[in-house]
C-alpha cells in the first residue's frame, strides 16, 4: 500500500519534501495535473465575441480551473496542433 502526501503550510515545506522524498512510494491517484505556462507572452490581441459566447468560454474555464484568457489561449494552440 502506497503512502499518502502529507499536507503542507507553505511552499517550501512542499518543495523540501520533493527534494528529499521518493514519490514512487506514495500515493499520487487524486493529485490534480496541473499545467505550467513557463514562456513569455509578448503580444496582446483584443477580440470581440457574441456575449453568449464569451459566458460559455468562462463557465468552461472555471468548470476546468483555469481563466478563461489561459482557456481561449489553449484552444487556439489544441486547434494549431491538429491537422
Amino acid at each position: 500500500m502506497k503512502i499518502k502526501i502529507p499536507d503542507f503550510k507553505t511552499d517550501a515545506e512542499a518543495e523540501q519534501f520533493v527534494a528529499k522524498a521518493d514519490l514512487s512510494e506514495y500515493d499520487l491517484s487524486d493529485m490534480t495535473p496541473v499545467r505550467f505556462e513557463l514562456r513569455k507572452k509578448d503580444k496582446a490581441i483584443s477580440l470581440r465575441l457574441p456575449e453568449k459566447l464569451y459566458e460559455a468560454v468562462k463557465a468552461r474555464a472555471a468548470r476546468v480551473g483555469i481563466p478563461y484568457q489561459r482557456f481561449i489561449r489553449m484552444a487556439i494552440e489544441q486547434a494549431l496542433q491538429r491537422k
